[in-house]
């Protein structure tokens, strides 16, 4: 996330990060799976089914599905939506 953010200028933006461990804790929030980013509480990747218990979550890449975005996908996200 700090990489992305600064490739576009934003390095005093505070992030925040949120360990969720019951699945009442998954339920209360926009959860998609692990990890789900939020900017400004909105998935940043809204294109995943909310879900209310603990799982792991399916990013799609160029390098092919992976647990995590890529630098390059977070990077669009935040400009989408700053």
């Amino acid at each position: 996330m700090d990489e992305a953010l600064a490739d576009i200028g934003l390095v005093d933006v505070a992030v925040t990060y949120r360990l969720l461990t019951t699945s009442d804790e998954a339920a209360a929030v926009p959860f998609a799976g692990s990890p789900t980013i939020l900017i400004d509480g909105v998935d940043a990747f809204p294109n995943a089914d909310r879900v209310t218990e603990l799982a792991c979550r399916v990013y799609r890449t160029e390098e092919g599905a992976k647990g995590y975005p890529t630098v390059s996908q977070l990077t669009a996200a935040i400009r989408e939506r700053a």
